[in-house]
């Protein structure tokens, strides 16, 4: 097996065949990489960042993702890690606390800055014997009839190519090497804008992630979005706003005034000291809104396969899966992925994505919000399960009556879809 480049060093010696490369070394690149590697197989790990980097992210960690990075075997990290037992919910003069629901997911979450959270998991990826290769990008392939024969890269040793019999993509929403394969987005359900920023608080170590659905402009106009703060420890959270959007209604959230008036907005609650620091945004495919995610032997994954919660904006937890399921398929059926990866998120995503994004789009019509929002917000029991149906905290082994109603609601919005997810 590959020797590992020491954590903060320049590329390491160039790759020559491998197994499995990995493009993108975020949540779910990384998380590929370890499975991979520990599976027995050759792995490099490729990003064109230098780690540590930072990445526009709410930093927030839901049950499911908890879930997914115990499986992994991430739980020491964790255990120094905020540990967030539910959302502080508000809007429209009323506010709730919902617990996280914990019956088949864990019951907590957490947050960490991703400039931290990334590099440690790369770190793991590398101590399970994956080789990484950093500051270098994937910019090509040269094919091999129909399969991917090797990846051209470009770093600081100039154009090269890194032949692999697999390659996993988890290079992010606008998954550069995913358009070289074909990846396309489809706009025309919800997708979401986003921007975060760090803040000084006095309230950093709280249990609870802030949550504000009801988000207003400066001026009092009402968005089609909401407001977040995640207590990150150590003094800091992460104060963020986020819109939706589809190609026949465009959001015209102007996001850092935004998040400003949001800022301000939270800082009694929040004992928030000086301004907003590290102001990024993103744009973010949501609902599995891309058609292209396989072939003979390449697979997209995570943020790059549009993997993202449309109600939410969360996509760790699916990179995380993703990956996993991923590597579960190497051994499975040979070579080629063509169908049996779409198929295989169309069986574990697709009706979820579908009702979820669909509901989303009803949300990009600002009058709707308060619709469904106020009534929820002044009770406990509906919230609940607004919280849980927004997370995605519902699995196939559930039976309850919550559980039953949302998967119809999918298989009823899956049937009238001109576009399902990922196809």
């Amino acid at each position: 097996m590959s020797n590992a480049t020491a954590p903060g060093s320049g590329p390491s010696t160039p790759v020559g065949d491998v197994d499995v490369l990995v493009v993108g070394a975020g949540p779910a690149g990384s998380a590929a990489a370890a499975y991979a590697a520990r599976a027995g197989r050759d792995v490099a790990l490729l990003d064109m960042a230098t780690f540590p980097r930072d990445k526009t992210c709410g930093d927030g960690l839901t049950p499911r993702a908890i879930t997914e990075l115990i499986e992994l075997g991430f739980a020491d990290f964790l255990a120094g890690r905020p540990r967030i037992i539910g959302l502080h919910l508000h809007g429209w003069g009323a506010d709730q606390r919902v617990r996280w629901p914990g019956d088949r997911f864990a019951d907590w979450g957490s947050a960490v800055a991703r400039i931290e959270f990334d590099d440690e998991l790369r770190r793991f990826a590398v101590d399970a014997g994956a080789q990484m290769v950093p500051g270098t990008k994937a910019v090509d392939v040269d094919w091999d009839g129909d399969r991917i024969g090797a990846v051209v890269v470009e770093g600081p040793e100039g154009r090269r190519t890194i032949r692999a019999q697999t390659v996993i993509v988890a290079d992010g929403v606008r998954s550069g090497l995913g358009k070289v394969l074909g990846r396309q987005w489809h706009r025309d359900t919800a997708y979401g804008t986003a921007g975060r920023a760090y803040a000084a608080s006095g309230c950093a170590d709280s249990e609870w992630m802030g949550s504000h659905l009801e988000l207003r402009a400066a001026d009092g106009t009402l968005l089609p979005g909401y407001g977040w703060v995640f207590p990150l420890g150590g003094g800091q959270v992460n104060v963020g706003v986020g819109a939706l959007a589809t190609a026949k209604r465009p959001s015209h959230v102007d996001l850092r005034p935004t998040l400003r008036h949001y800022n301000e907005m939270v800082r009694a609650e929040w004992d928030i000291t000086g301004q907003p620091q590290r102001i990024t945004s993103a744009l973010l495919p949501m609902g599995g809104a891309v058609s292209g995610v396989a072939g003979r032997n390449w697979m997209l994954i995570g943020d790059a396969a549009a993997c993202v919660n449309p109600l939410n904006g969360e996509g760790i937890d699916y990179g995380l899966e993703t990956a996993r399921l991923a590597v579960g398929l190497l051994d499975d059926v040979g070579e080629d992925f063509t169908e049996r990866w779409p198929d295989l998120l169309t069986e574990h995503y697709s009706l979820a994505f579908s009702a979820a994004r669909r509901l989303a789009t009803l949300f990009t019509v600002p009058q709707v919000v308060p619709l469904l929002g106020r009534p929820g917000l002044r009770s406990g029991r509906l919230m609940s399960t607004v919280v849980r149906v927004m997370a995605n905290l519902v699995t196939d082994e559930d039976k309850d009556v919550i559980a039953r109603a949302w998967r119809t609601a999918g298989r009823l919005s899956v049937k009238v879809d001109e576009r399902p997810p990922f196809r």
